[in-house]
């Protein structure tokens, strides 16, 4: 309210003195000379001279100072002197402005004859002057005088003038108050150009505002006299920055004020509640153990034979006849034993005993009493387990997979998972990698649980001994000898002078240079390597083109032969025939296997002789992988040996491009695997 009460007072009191002015124009008469003493019409002024007063006018600035009114004032002096003479410094006149100072000003100064001591009334009159001065200037306030020396026809005069601010005015036009003061609506006092300047310990436009002890909390503290700290409710502290719990909390601390957090072992809204009644007071007995429920409640849990909230007091548990069904109880240090009659068991003889009467073996078990009727033992058949037979014996545990195989059952189905490189329904067939004769060039291969080698002969290398050999690699040839290749793969070196020997072992000394002769030996040397390599390049090509020509017979030969003649020779019906046809060379046959191959893509089913049915096959995919027709052969004919499942294989030459499987299914759940290669 002060500080709004404050500004209102500053709003009215600028635009009043905006209206009034507060500026004072001041005037110093100096000196005036009037050495013949006459008026401004050329009379003189009688025996007594010419006695002579002043009147000023201010007013506005004109380019061509006029009598007229005078806008900012005007003053008239008393007789100061006759003639010529100076003037005492006491005689300053001034002229107190009402409207605001505009920067510029005309002045006019006029010398009067007055006949009398004192200037009588209506003393102004044209023939009284004796001289007429003016001027016009751009005047600052200031404290500083402009002095001024006018001459005129008759007279000249010395003055000078200045523009002060009245006390508590400011500025060039005099129009900024500033009035210092030390009260409830401010503290502050004035520059020289009138701005505010707060006294030590305020701030503020108006220097209203106390400035509070250094570190005070903004937030949680005010003051009302410099260098004061008063904390709002709910803090405290030097700073007001420590709150304060809530007036109830009783064991709780705060970090905002009114807060109760309580400290440990205490709860409730205001920490008044003993949450560890346990540890502070004990009250449970006889090694019974407390337990906390919170909110200042507790519950024991009590030793057997003690009751009680407490636990204090001692019972017996036999009192209470936990035993049933006629079954006697004995009191213990632990509590009670229930002696169960026959028939009856459990803790408290609740529950009844089976026997074989109840037949309680399930799955065709076979009940056989023991301990003289009061047990009984289930025989369980095959496939069941379990203290009733209550329980499905795993499928798997019967069906032993060899080489790292593990069982496993898929749709009540057993299968033998195999590692990569075995096959076989329980995984004992371990898959020849050599049998589809990866090796070339009569290189030996060795066949490895999951991959193969080739011992490469000289002149070959690769992983499947298909590359020739570069037998220059190992730089045979000594002392900058040339390595060439001869018609048999095996290295020749051409050696330089004085060299020789298979590798340029050796040096002689050949008296009588033949230069022309090394000449031509080097170049017929050369010439037949040339000659050589040509042939090759023709041989290579020739074999190419016939053994195109025979694929293209054989592929030829594949294709006439009729889906009749196949059903016919195989008796398969058309209606039964699955052709699968498989790019051999897009078969992926990887190096690097896993532990287990996946699941095969078909299954055998078969009898044996140990009495279990439903055995899968499993077959492996690598087994497909340039496996040469010999072996395909073998191993379908063992699998059709078995009653329930054949496998008739169709062959054609090794070089046909693509494969053929045929799966048939007859109605007794057997199979008919047919391959056509």
């Amino acid at each position: 309210m002060a500080v709004w009460f404050t500004s209102i007072l500053a709003i009215v009191i600028t635009l009043f003195t905006q209206v009034l002015g507060s500026g004072v124009f001041e005037l110093e008469l100096h000196h005036f000379q009037n050495s013949q003493g006459l008026l401004a019409n050329g009379q003189s002024c009688g025996m007594g001279g010419c006695r002579t007063f002043f009147t000023v006018c201010l007013k506005n600035f004109q380019t061509e100072v006029s009598r007229g009114d005078c806008v900012f004032g005007s003053v008239t002096t008393p007789v100061l002197g006759t003639d010529s003479f100076s003037i005492q410094q006491d005689a300053r006149l001034r002229l107190p402005l009402k409207y605001t100072w505009p920067g510029a000003f005309s002045l006019i100064i006029e010398a009067w004859f007055s006949p009398e001591a004192d200037p009588p009334e209506g003393s102004t009159r044209p023939d009284s002057l004796i001289s007429s001065f003016s001027i016009q200037r751009q005047l600052s306030t200031g404290h500083d005088w402009s002095e001024e020396a006018q001459s005129g026809a008759r007279a000249a005069l010395r003055f000078s003038y200045r523009l002060i601010c009245q006390e508590n005015y400011y500025g060039d036009t005099c129009s900024k108050i500033c009035a210092p003061r030390d009260d409830h609506f401010g503290h502050y006092t004035c520059r020289p150009d009138g701005e505010r300047a707060c006294v030590a310990g305020w701030k503020g436009d108006y220097c209203d505002e106390p400035i509070c002890l250094e570190g005070c909390n903004e937030k949680n503290g005010n003051c009302t006299l410099p260098g004061e700290c008063n904390c709002r409710k709910g803090w405290q502290g030097l700073f007001c920055d420590v709150c304060k719990p809530h007036p109830l909390c009783k064991h709780g601390t705060c970090e905002d004020k009114w807060q109760c957090t309580c400290t440990e072992g205490w709860g409730g809204m205001y920490c008044d509640q003993d949450l560890n009644y346990c540890t502070h007071h004990k009250p449970c007995a006889n090694g019974a153990t407390c337990l906390n429920t919170g909110h200042g409640s507790y519950t024991c849990a009590c030793l057997p034979g003690f009751t009680g909230v407490n636990c204090e007091s001692a019972v017996r548990e036999c009192d209470r006849r936990p035993c049933h069904n006629g079954g006697r109880c004995l009191d213990s240090d632990s509590g009670y034993q229930c002696a169960c009659p026959k028939g009856f068991e459990g803790p408290r003889c609740e529950h009844k005993m089976l026997t074989c009467a109840e037949m309680p073996c399930f799955h065709g078990g076979t009940c056989r009493e023991t301990d003289n009727g009061h047990n009984y033992l289930c025989e369980c058949p095959a496939g069941y387990t379990g203290l009733n037979c209550e329980k499905r014996t795993d499928r798997c545990t019967v069906l032993q997979c060899a080489n790292g195989g593990h069982c496993v059952s898929h749709g009540g189905v057993r299968l033998c998972s195999c590692r990569s490189g075995f096959s076989g329904p329980r995984c004992e067939v371990n898959v020849d990698e050599c049998a589809s004769g990866p090796c070339a060039n009569g290189s030996t291969c060795i066949d490895r649980i999951n991959d193969y080698s080739c011992t490469c002969p000289p002149g070959t290398t690769g992983r499947r001994c298909d590359r020739p050999a570069d037998p220059c690699a190992a730089r045979p040839c000594l002392n900058g000898g040339t390595c060439t290749v001869g018609a048999q793969g095996r290295p020749a070196c051409a050696c330089p002078a004085p060299y020789d020997g298979p590798q340029c072992q050796s040096a002689h000394l050949d008296p009588a240079p033949r230069d022309g002769m090394s000449l031509a030996a080097v170049s017929l040397g050369v010439g037949a390597v040339a000659a050589l390599l040509l042939l090759c390049m023709v041989a290579v090509a020739v074999r190419r083109v016939r053994r195109q020509r025979s694929q293209q017979r054989d592929s030829e030969k594949m294709n006439n032969v009729s889906k009749a003649d196949f059903q016919k020779e195989n008796l398969i019906s058309a209606s039964e025939l699955k052709n699968t046809n498989k790019m051999i060379d897009s078969v992926d046959c990887p190096s690097n296997k896993s532990n287990h191959k996946p699941l095969n893509h078909y299954q055998l089913d078969y009898k044996t002789r140990s009495g279990y049915k439903d055995e899968p096959s499993v077959l492996d995919k690598e087994e497909n992988c340039e496996k040469p027709m010999e072996k395909t052969k073998q191993f379908s004919k063992t699998y059709s040996e078995r009653p329930e499942c054949q496998i008739s294989t169709i062959c054609s030459s090794r070089d046909s491009m693509y494969q053929s499987v045929f799966v048939i299914e007859e109605e007794k759940n057997e199979c008919i695997i047919a391959t056509e290669v």
